[in-house]
């Protein structure tokens, strides 16, 4: 898993959405699709985003498309992005004021 993927891969609301949707268990490609107003090749094109970055798993039953999240993927990034960041609390405290400018600031010695 890469972080990258992960997060360009989430970057668009379609694709945040179907991921929650996802969370609630399988679905199948129509059904997903019938919750927003965009054309099948638009649908597609965010299901092969989301099944390159790992995040949804497609299993063909006949012509029915069923997806599933890879919930492994999606913990994965997480932890990657708390390693990264910390804890929610670490980075609300530790946050910068508006008025310091972090280029300007003096090296530690």
């Amino acid at each position: 898993m890469k972080i990258g993927s992960v997060l360009k891969a989430l970057n668009h609301p379609i694709r945040r959405d179907i991921v929650a949707r996802l969370r609630d268990g399988p679905m199948t490609a129509g059904d997903l699709a019938d919750g927003y107003a965009v054309s099948k090749p638009t649908m597609s094109t965010h299901f092969a985003a989301l099944k390159e970055a790992g995040l949804i798993e497609g299993r063909k039953n006949g012509v029915v498309i069923h997806y599933y999240l890879n919930a492994t993927v999606a913990e994965e990034a997480m932890a990657s992005l708390i390693d990264l960041l910390g804890s929610a609390e670490a980075v609300l405290t530790t946050r910068s004021s508006p008025t310091t400018d972090p280029l300007k600031l003096e090296p530690k010695t």
